[in-house]
């Protein structure tokens, strides 16, 4: 068995779903070929300003994003099976079921984690939809799988952590029901799962299920539930089909002389995702290297070439620097406020409170008498995490940065990278290099 995922790009018109759907009706096998896929396009991006609690800053009114994401899923739709009121139908029910979702939550800010997971996960429930409709009208047998029902974390909203051994009983229950039906093709989400457990917090439940919420696996976590599928199923291998050729050694869009890496160590590609390589989510790869799957990383632009392997290699081939970018990063610093240091207890109170509200941090150093993060800006969290932090500590921070990680580094390479930017913090190692400088125009 197979597991295949395609990402928002892949599937962002009706032109794009079809040519998704000739992929995956070349690839056709006798056990049935499982497909993971993520919204439509930049569907997450809309649904995040329809979260209550979100604070958007986009001044278009509720009711015009709303007609948006209607007008957009139901111009695919259209464009796949013109007329088709039973597709028309199913579309239509799912964004009645997000207008109740969003009515009935809470919109006061400790909820928004909570909030965001329940609305942003109608982007994968109208692509698979979609698709799944599609490829049975043109004679694939396929089935629909809400992935809630397969994929069980704990109630840690926007970041569910995976219940191993609920979610193997509930994909092994799922293959004997794919099998007894001869399907050829599985649909499911990406992104999306459901927690079975209470939570003290929320006391919600806008499904008809046994579920009491649903959780998301993360930002870009349509990779990671590929690799939490293939493990389950023991399957053959997992493909992530991207708009590039390949695991290349830098963003294409900033760098007009990529070199493609053709094998990349399980070990070097989890370091390459914890770093921030957008090519592949961060935690996708150790389930899979747990197992020995390979994972492909092919394009659907030309799905005859044969992309990127991640496997059991002790080297990345060909060996070159590779350069990873991340944005719109605040460089947060903490100081005490009497004359005490930044010890264990002043660490401990810090990273509980980066816990609670929910952050990721990038990049830390400390010294005596401070203790510096680098994270991602997001304003909804940070806002909350400088106010938490203020209560104990002094906090000053940068806004507008770069952090840029430099893997088999050289110092002409750095030299050319930073560009004459002042360096705000600097870490080293004997591979890998890590910078942060302001945000370049």
């Amino acid at each position: 068995m197979k597991v295949f995922k395609f990402g928002g790009a892949s599937v962002n018109s009706a032109d794009a779903v079809r040519n998704m759907a000739h992929i995956v009706q070349t690839h056709l096998e006798s056990e049935p070929l499982v497909v993971v896929v993520s919204a439509m396009g930049k569907t997450t991006n809309l649904l995040e300003k329809l979260v209550p609690g979100a604070g958007t800053k986009d001044a278009t009114p509720v009711s015009e994003l709303r007609q948006q994401l209607e007008d957009y899923h139901l111009g695919i739709a259209n464009g796949l099976i013109p007329n088709d009121k039973e597709l028309v139908g199913k579309v239509q029910a799912l964004l009645r079921q997000l207008d109740e979702t969003v009515a009935q939550l809470n919109p006061s800010p400790e909820f928004y984690n909570f909030n965001y997971d329940q609305v942003v996960s109608f982007g994968e429930l109208l692509s698979t939809t979609i698709i799944a409709h599609c490829l049975n009208h043109h004679g694939i047998s396929t089935q629909w799988v809400d992935a809630r029902q397969v994929v069980i974390t704990d109630s840690h909203f926007r970041e569910g952590r995976v219940d191993w051994a609920a979610t193997q009983e509930a994909v092994d229950a799922a293959v004997s029901d794919w099998r007894e039906k001869a399907v050829q093709v599985v649909i499911t989400q990406g992104f999306i799962a459901g927690a079975k457990e209470k939570s003290d917090s929320y006391q919600f439940s806008i499904f008809n299920s046994n579920l009491s919420s649903t959780t998301t696996l993360g930002r870009e976590g349509s990779d990671y539930s590929a690799a939490i599928l293939a493990y389950c199923l023991g399957a053959e291998s997992v493909t992530i089909w991207k708009d590039v050729p390949g695991f290349l050694n830098a963003d294409p869009k900033f760098f007009p002389d990529t070199v493609k890496i053709n094998e990349i160590p399980y070990d070097e590609a989890i370091e390459l995702a914890y770093y921030g390589a957008s090519v592949i989510h961060p935690k996708t790869v150790k389930p899979l290297q747990n197992m020995g799957i390979p994972l492909n990383i092919r394009s659907f632009i030309h799905p005859e070439a044969k992309g990127s392997v991640i496997g059991n290699y002790h080297t990345i081939s060909p060996e070159t620097p590779l350069y990873i970018f991340r944005n719109n990063q605040i460089l947060l610093s903490v100081y005490p406020r009497d004359y005490s240091f930044i010890a264990e207890d002043n660490l401990q109170v810090i990273f509980g409170i980066l816990s609670k509200i929910g952050v990721r941090v990038n990049l830390m150093q400390n010294s005596a008498l401070s203790f510096s993060i680098c994270v991602d800006n997001n304003p909804q969290l940070i806002d909350r995490l400088i106010e938490a932090l203020k209560s104990m500590f002094r906090v000053r921070y940068n806004e507008n940065l770069q952090l840029i990680t430099i893997r088999y580094y050289t110092q002409q390479v750095i030299d050319r990278i930073v560009a004459g930017r002042p360096i705000l913090l600097e870490q080293r190692s004997r591979l890998t290099e890590q910078l942060i400088v302001p945000l370049g125009e």
